[in-house]
């Protein structure tokens, strides 16, 4: 047998290889739109790609099965209730689908959408998908109302729950996903260990369970109708590749530089998302809007190019081009703790805490204003006062200088902690009502 996993690292999402090297052949299970590393191990290996089988419609990220469709025919399998609109396999809880001398069974386990399904591997290996994760289990909401989805979510849990324990368990999402937000580092684990260690398989009553699992904190990305539909839809081909601009024009720019280029000199009116940061596409898909054309600053061709394979697997599809030299006049100012605790002292400055809502309830400077970094551009400025300086702040700098530089586009006098972060203040516990 033939296994391998892929983990995209900017999205959090696993992907993974299946075959029979003897009989040469394999399938890909939720292939990510870009599938060259997964087609090189095939060949490595010695195995052809001959199906594709998709856990579910997948909504954080665009699926690869268009191009393995448009390239090389392979045929794609999916639950009849993700209702696809492309030419699909069928799949039914209880299928066992021959691979070689390799058999996968399918189970039926929806909740993070009604479709989902399971796949067990020669009665060894459980790929999960998008509902048992390592330490914790999908979100139940994006499909449909989060009740319903984690009422269907515990059954289907309890289905795996039952696999022997020595099965071991590779999901669809590792830490760092918006799909699950208490997942273990871990990029596997076995269900025994699950059933001792996640929370999620802890529930012995039905109502609590739903009560937590659909109390969703998580925010939800703005892409994600728009990735649905690119994967329910018609296959999406691979893109042409940006070319090199001679100017920015009218276009969004969205700045991928290492942040230092960017505090050093960047475009008027750039937006700031470092390639380099982590969780590109996702903050991406947080402040860019996406029907706009976009012009990327980057320092090279092949920067340029990693930045749009990254927005694509988003579905931001509207990469004019990219620029490397650009006029880049403009410069965006940090400030260091002490002078920003001096400033709060004698009200000179509107300190916003960018950070998410879940994580200021655990402490939260005083007199701060709590506005995510993703909701900035579509409504936070216009609760700020536009004469006054404002100042900018999460754990780390990292989301702070994204909200800067999305103020700064509006004509607000701002600057941003770099080098330190809330953490470095005395903060003040928010309590719920009643507590």
């Amino acid at each position: 047998m033939l296994f391998r996993q892929f983990v995209d690292e900017d999205l959090g999402c696993g992907s993974y290889l299946v075959g029979d090297t003897t009989a040469g052949v394999a399938v890909l299970v939720d292939p990510p739109f870009a599938i060259e590393p997964l087609l090189a191990a095939a060949e490595e290996a010695g195995v052809t790609v001959v199906r594709v089988l998709e856990t579910h419609t997948h909504a954080d990220h665009v699926s690869g099965h268009g191009r393995l469709a448009l390239d090389s025919a392979v045929p794609v399998s999916i639950h009849p209730l993700a209702e696809p609109g492309y030419r699909f396999q069928p799949l039914a809880d209880g299928d066992v689908i021959p691979v070689g001398g390799v058999e996968i069974r399918v189970i039926h386990t929806p909740g993070h959408r009604p479709e989902h399904c399971s796949f067990v591997v020669n009665e060894k290996i459980a790929l999960t998908g998008d509902s048992l994760f390592v330490g914790d289990a999908a979100r139940p909401d994006l499909a449909v109302a989060a009740r319903e989805g984690a009422t269907d979510l515990y059954h289907s849990l309890q289905r795996l729950a039952e696999l022997p324990p020595d099965v071991e368990v590779y999901p669809g999402h590792v830490a760092g996903s918006l799909c699950g937000g208490g997942m273990k580092p871990d990029r596997s684990s076995t269900i025994g260990a699950e059933r001792s260690d996640n929370q999620a398989l802890a529930y012995e009553d039905l109502q609590d369970f739903v009560l937590a699992s659909a109390s969703i904190s998580t925010p939800r990305p703005p892409t994600t109708e728009r990735v649905v539909a690119l994967n329910r839809g018609p296959w999406l081909p691979l893109p042409d590749s940006p070319g090199e601009l001679e100017g920015v024009g009218d276009a969004t720019v969205l700045d991928v530089r290492p942040l230092a280029d960017f505090l050093a000199g960047h475009a008027s009116g750039a937006i700031s998302v470092p390639l380099d940061g982590g969780s590109f596409g996702t903050k991406a898909g947080f402040v860019i809007d996406l029907d706009e054309p976009i012009v990327l600053h980057a320092r090279s061709k092949d920067e340029a190019h990693a930045a749009a394979r990254r927005l694509w697997a988003v579905g931001i599809l509207t990469v004019a081009g990219y620029v490397v030299d650009t006029p880049a006049a403009e410069t965006l100012a940090t400030i260091g703790v002490p002078e920003l605790k001096r400033l709060l002292e004698s009200d000179a400055v509107q300190l916003v805490d960018v950070r998410e809502q879940s994580e200021r309830d655990s402490g939260y400077i005083p007199g701060s204003r709590s506005i995510p970094y993703r909701l900035l551009r579509r409504s936070g400025s216009d609760a700020l006062d536009a004469t006054k300086p404002v100042v900018t702040i999460c754990e780390s700098g990292a989301r702070a200088a994204i909200a800067a530089s999305l103020l700064e586009r509006e004509g607000l006098e701002v600057r941003f902690v770099l080098d330190g972060g809330v953490r470095d203040f005395e903060l003040v516990g928010f309590r719920r009502c009643g507590s």
